[in-house]
């Protein structure tokens, strides 16, 4: 349990770096985010899971 809070506060670390770093990019991905229809950003996210997860198992072996 203690690997998934360590990667959750790496995805904080992750995110923090990108809006410290390029705020406004970070705003300008976010309002193109928000023209797209919520059926693209849905598929988008599955892609994103089955990737992740596939990811975390060849890493982990």
């Amino acid at each position: 349990m203690s690997d998934f809070w360590a990667a959750l506060c790496l995805v904080l670390v992750i995110e923090g770096l990108l809006l410290l770093a390029a705020p406004g990019l970070w705003k300008q991905a976010v309002a193109q985010l928000l023209a797209q229809p919520e059926r693209s950003l849905r598929l988008a996210g599955a892609v994103m899971v089955g990737l992740g997860l596939l990811a975390l198992q060849l890493v982990r072996g």
